[in-house]
């Protein structure tokens, strides 16, 4: 394994804002609609799941609103988020080994950006991970993250959400692996794009210096109109 980044220097990301001002935020933006949620449905569950005194993170699981739906949503020095142009099956892209709550709504606790792993491979960080009890973001869950705290995408300071991976036809699983990061506005990403938020991948194997792994310890769910459930790595 490679030596742990030393992070005393970095700027950590700001704890994330009270759930009843996500919920306005994912409201403002539009997720709602795009989920087929209403927006006293989702200021209900907010104002139920604040009972848990956790500092969460309030997502939308990813088959009501898929990454191709949020990722224009983030924006960046007034450039809207984009998804890379040969990551056109972005959506496919799924939750691997990772249970996701059973509801349309769901909190992620305890996430983290995992600048200590820059410069790992996903191949080298995700049993790490899982040593620590902590379970890799899936995509959609990094872009919510994004959405509420866009210091959470800082230049050299981003990261992979390997905890959505593509299974192919032949069972195998891709070796691509999405991530997020700023766009140096070159090739095809294009020069009007420079600065935006970035959806796109990297290989399974492959070390980046500017890219951690974000990670969450838990997820717990309730449904839209009482009752609640968890899931825990």
């Amino acid at each position: 394994m490679p030596e742990l980044t030393d992070t005393a220097s970095i700027t950590p990301v700001p704890p994330l804002p009270p759930l009843a001002a996500q919920a306005e935020r994912l409201i403002e933006l539009g997720v709602h609609e795009i989920a087929g949620i209403t927006a006293e449905a989702v200021r209900a569950f907010a104002a139920e799941a604040t009972d848990t005194g956790e500092d969460a993170l309030l997502a939308v699981h990813p088959d009501r609103a898929p990454a191709s739906a949020l990722a224009p949503l983030l924006n960046r020095d007034g450039k809207p988020g984009f998804v890379v142009v040969d990551m056109a099956d972005v959506d496919a892209f799924v939750p691997q080994d990772i249970e996701l709550p059973d509801s349309p709504l769901y909190l992620v606790t305890g996430v983290d950006r995992g600048d200590r792993m820059a410069n790992w491979s996903p191949e080298e960080a995700l049993p790490v991970l899982a040593e620590e009890k902590r379970t890799p973001l899936v995509l959609t869950e990094g872009i919510h993250w994004i959405l509420q705290r866009p210091e959470a995408l800082a230049r050299n300071h981003c990261f992979m959400t390997i905890g959505s991976r593509l299974r192919k036809a032949n069972g195998t699983l891709d070796t691509r692996t999405p991530a997020i990061w700023i766009s140096n506005g070159t090739g095809r990403d294009g020069r009007e794009r420079r600065n935006a938020p970035k959806v796109g991948w990297c290989w399974w194997g492959n070390r980046h210096t500017w890219l951690g792994f974000g990670s969450a310890t838990g997820r717990e769910g309730w449904g839209l109109t009482g009752g609640s459930g968890s899931n825990t790595p």
